[in-house]
């Protein structure tokens, strides 16, 4: 990993099995300061170990966010919101997974996934990974971790 000069570390390109073994650069910050950075080692095995069936359980998670998100845009006349989807079987049909898994910690080591969305272009969709194993969060793109 290399520093990238504001604090943060950047792998080289990593596959990432649950990704279809997409390269992923992963990013890792507040690793300096940190006291216990084994639990950084881990979430990022972790995560790296992780197969697509982790998207698939985390499906009805996001089927919600799309729901509670159309519903919340429900009558307004802009066409580019009017995406269907079927059910939690199909709304990853509907995602851009993203490339850059951010590693921080905010008590747990996270890995925080920012993608793209068909149904909200401009927050897209969050995956937080709490010790890079579990989906602990899935909503808007805010940055935050829980």
């Amino acid at each position: 990993m290399v520093d990238d000069g504001a604090g943060w570390y950047r792998s080289a390109p990593l596959p990432v099995p649950m990704l279809g073994g997409a390269p992923c650069e992963i990013i890792v910050e507040g690793y300096d300061e940190d006291q216990r950075k084994d639990d950084f080692h881990e979430a990022i095995r972790t995560f790296l170990a992780l197969d697509p069936s982790v998207l698939t359980a985390a499906a009805p998670s996001i089927f919600a966010y799309y729901r509670d998100f159309m519903s919340a845009v429900a009558g307004d006349d802009d066409t580019a919101w009017d995406v269907k989807i079927d059910g939690p079987g199909s709304v990853l049909d509907h995602v851009q997974l993203g490339r850059e898994p951010i590693v921080t910690r905010d008590q747990h080591v996270y890995v925080s996934l920012e993608c793209e969305c068909d149904w909200e272009p401009e927050h897209g969709l969050q995956l937080v990974f709490r010790d890079g194993r579990t989906v602990t969060k899935v909503g808007p793109y805010d940055g935050h971790l829980t």
